[in-house]
């Protein structure tokens, strides 16, 4: 499955430009993401000096992710080009309807029965 996940209030519990402590649990749900096999795509307004700022952070932190505000390589070959909208199965973000449940919570739901696989991963 193809995960965008925001950085800001997302992964770190800073408010931009600066940047926080890891959300709790965020630094290990995102490594069971991965090692689940999940496409993550780091999705943020950031750019410039700032966006830099946070791919280091997200290195120095050991928080993994495939891309950066880029799509899913197959998805690009198949669709060309690129948008500003990240084509995702799933977006992870603390200002979605209700706000940001917690990363187990998040994690559950991924691999609920409830949440419709589109067969990604």
């Amino acid at each position: 499955m193809i995960i965008a996940v925001d950085f800001d209030g997302t992964l770190h519990t800073g408010t931009y430009p600066n940047i926080g402590e890891p959300r709790p649990g965020a630094k290990d749900y995102m490594k069971k993401l991965k090692d689940d096999g999940h496409f993550l795509i780091i999705w943020t307004c950031r750019e410039n000096a700032v966006l830099l700022e946070a791919i280091n952070w997200l290195l120095s932190q050991d928080i993994p992710f495939d891309r950066v505000n880029d799509h899913e390589p197959d998805n690009k070959a198949i669709y060309g080009g690129t948008t500003r909208k990240i084509y995702a199965d799933l977006y992870i973000d603390d200002k979605q309807v209700g706000g940001l449940p917690s990363w187990e919570e998040i994690y559950r739901y991924v691999h609920s029965e409830s949440y419709v696989d589109t067969g990604f991963a």
